[in-house]
């Protein structure tokens, strides 16, 4: 697997003008905002989507302009947002191994925080008359919104069915993802079929991205960012777990859902979970499925095979599928 540094490789220059622009994107003249705009720029993550509107910016229009700039800023701006939102809906207390907003400053400013990016974002494509690509983040952000309550309304019914699961996952993460794809192509091109391959592609490694996040949950050794059985205590139901209740005899289930139903799970709880999902075969059949996206996803590339950023691309969505974190 080629590791994040490889897949940088040609668009090192585009990410550190990327980081500037961003970072003048959040200046402003209150303190206080200044101290928690610093302290997000600090704790951002692996910037996997601005990667992404630049690598197809330059695989469908060999250049990244400065429409692909405001594109990046616009989603990071949407992804951080959400995050910090998302968080405060969790009680997350840690986000990539620091402490979250909401346990520093408190619900009620984080949730303003939160505003303040998103209110930023539009700004910023407003000024700049970027209304096609204000059309395809705000879409993205509107997807977000439905699969968060949908998945909140199914964990307080227990009832997560694989058809529910896959809208939940299309809305909350491949939508997102879809919109870098889409907005680095549209910022370079109008031509429909480009558009289309590379929103398809995106989709697509959006779903593979998302269902390997809920695989690390199960994964005791995970080096991912957050304690594993976490989507187990919150009573989210993610594939591994749905293709196990589908299979298991009436024991195993009842236990399963005696164990979701409880308020406070313990490690012993959580790890009998995991045992059973593993006796059923729940992480390999999610593995499986994995493959299967990851696949389609590659499948919308085939046209552009021959160009020199394809390898790059290639490699991204190969990385998504065998990440530890």
């Amino acid at each position: 697997m080629k590791n994040l540094n490889y897949i940088k490789e040609p668009i090192k220059k585009e990410l550190t003008t990327f980081n500037n622009y961003f970072k003048n994107t959040l200046k402003s003249d209150s303190f206080l905002l200044t101290l928690i705009t610093k302290y997000i720029v600090k704790t951002k993550g692996k910037q996997m989507r601005p990667m992404l509107v630049f690598l197809s910016s330059k695989l469908i229009g060999n250049e990244v302009k400065e429409s692909s700039y405001i594109a990046a800023t616009l989603i990071e701006l949407m992804h951080t947002a959400t995050l910090i939102h998302d968080d405060v809906v969790d009680e997350a207390s840690y986000r990539r191994g620091f402490l979250t907003l909401h346990k520093i400053w408190g619900n009620n400013l984080t949730v303003l925080i939160g505003d303040y990016l998103l209110a930023k974002g539009l700004i910023e494509a407003v000024k700049t008359s970027e209304y096609s690509l204000l059309q395809i983040v705000s879409e993205a952000v509107k997807e977000m919104s439905e699969g968060e309550l949908l998945q909140i309304e199914k964990a307080k019914r227990l009832n997560t069915t694989e058809e529910d699961y896959y809208k939940i996952i299309k809305q909350k993460t491949a939508s997102l993802i879809a919109s870098c794809t889409k907005s680095g192509t549209v910022a370079v091109t109008q031509k429909e079929e480009d558009v289309n391959n590379m929103y398809n592609f995106g989709l697509n490694l959006g779903i593979a991205f998302q269902i390997k996040d809920d695989l690390l949950d199960f994964d005791i050794n995970s080096k991912a960012g957050k304690t594993y059985g976490n989507d187990i205590k919150e009573r989210k139901m993610t594939l591994p777990l749905i293709y196990t209740l589908q299979k298991t005899n009436k024991k195993d289930k009842k236990s399963i859902m005696t164990i979701l139903r409880k308020k406070n799970k313990t490690t012993q709880d959580i790890n009998n979970v995991i045992y059973i999902v593993k006796q059923y075969d729940g992480i390999t059949y999610a593995e499986e499925q994995m493959e299967i996206y990851k696949n389609k996803a590659l499948s919308y590339l085939a046209p552009y095979k021959q160009h020199e950023i394809y390898p790059y691309l290639e490699a991204f969505t190969d990385f998504v599928t065998k990440r530890k974190k």
